[in-house]
C-alpha cells in the first residue's frame, strides 16, 4: 500500500485561531483510494520549517500533500519555500497567466494576483472540475490551498496522478465494559487474524466505561471472520 504525509502550513493552525479541516477530509479521500497516510506535520509559515518538512517528507513517503500559504498575501510563502526545497527557482505559469486574463476580462493583473500564478520550475499545473484554482505537483509533492473548500476541489484533478493501491476496510463495534474485561481475548483474536488489525479506544458514556473495537484489514474474507470472533467476544458481556 502506498503511504503519503500531509504538511499544514500555518501560523493560525498553530496558534489556535483558525481550527484545521482538512486532515480528516484528505485521510478519507486518501483511504478510498487505498492510500495510507502515515504521517502529519504542522509548521509555521516560516521558510525553513517548511523547506525542512518538505526534503524530508519526500524521501520517506511516496506522496506528500501540503495545505496552506500559496494566497497572494505576504505571508504565503508556501510556494517560495517548496521551490527552494528543490532547488529551483519560481515562474509564472503561462497556461495559468492565459486563464487569469480571461477571468479579469480586461481588468488589472495586480502583483498579488501574479504571485498566485507561480509555481516552481519544474512543476505541473493540477486543474480541477471543481475549482477554478489550480493546485500544483513537483515530483511526488502535491501543493493546495488552506481553504477547506478549495482544497477538496483541487483533489478531483489529481485522481490520474495518483497510483491506487488495496482498499483497506473497516468495521467498528461498541463493547459496553472496561478494556480489562476483554483485553486477553481481543488479544487472541489479534493473534489469531494477523491480517487485520484490531484497536481498542475506551470512552465513557453516562459513566459507564466501554470501548469501541476497530477492525481493519485489506482483506474482506479475514475482516469478516475477524467480525464474527469480536461479536462473538462482545455477546459474553
Amino acid at each position: 500500500m502506498s503511504k503519503a504525509s500531509l504538511i499544514i502550513i500555518g501560523d493560525e493552525i498553530l496558534s489556535g485561531r483558525t481550527e484545521d479541516k482538512n486532515l480528516v477530509y484528505l485521510a478519507k479521500w486518501l483511504g478510498k483510494l487505498g492510500i495510507n497516510l502515515s504521517e502529519v506535520r504542522v509548521v509555521l509559515d516560516e521558510e525553513e520549517e517548511i523547506i525542512e518538512a518538505v526534503n524530508a517528507l519526500r524521501k520517506k513517503y511516496d506522496y506528500v500533500f501540503t495545505t496552506g500559504g500559496i494566497g497572494p498575501t505576504h505571508d504565503d510563502i508556501t510556494t517560495e519555500s517548496v521551490a527552494k526545497a528543490f532547488g529551483v527557482e519560481t515562474r509564472i505559469d503561462d497556461d495559468a497567466l492565459e486563464k487569469m486574463r480571461e477571468f479579469l476580462a480586461g481588468k488589472e493583473l495586480t502583483e498579488p494576483l501574479l504571485k498566485m500564478l507561480r509555481i516552481p520550475e519544474g512543476g505541473e499545473l493540477i486543474y480541477s472540475p471543481a475549482t477554478k484554482a489550480p493546485g500544483y505537483k513537483i515530483e511526488n509533492v502535491f501543493v493546495m490551498a488552506g481553504i477547506p473548500k478549495i482544497m477538496q476541489g483541487m483533489l478531483e484533478g489529481m485522481y490520474d496522478y495518483l497510483e491506487r493501491g488495496d482498499i483497506l476496510h473497516s468495521k467498528s463495534f461498541d463493547i459496553m465494559v472496561g478494556e480489562s474485561f476483554f483485553a486477553e481475548e481481543l488479544t487472541k483474536i489479534q493473534d489469531t487474524y494477523p491480517t487485520v488489525s484490531v484497536g481498542s479506544y475506551p470512552f465513557s458514556r453516562d459513566g459507564v466505561y466501554g470501548a469501541t473495537i476497530v477492525l481493519r484489514s485489506v482483506k474482506e474474507s479475514d475482516l469478516d471472520s475477524c467480525e464474527s470472533a469480536v461479536k462473538k467476544l462482545i455477546s459474553n458481556f
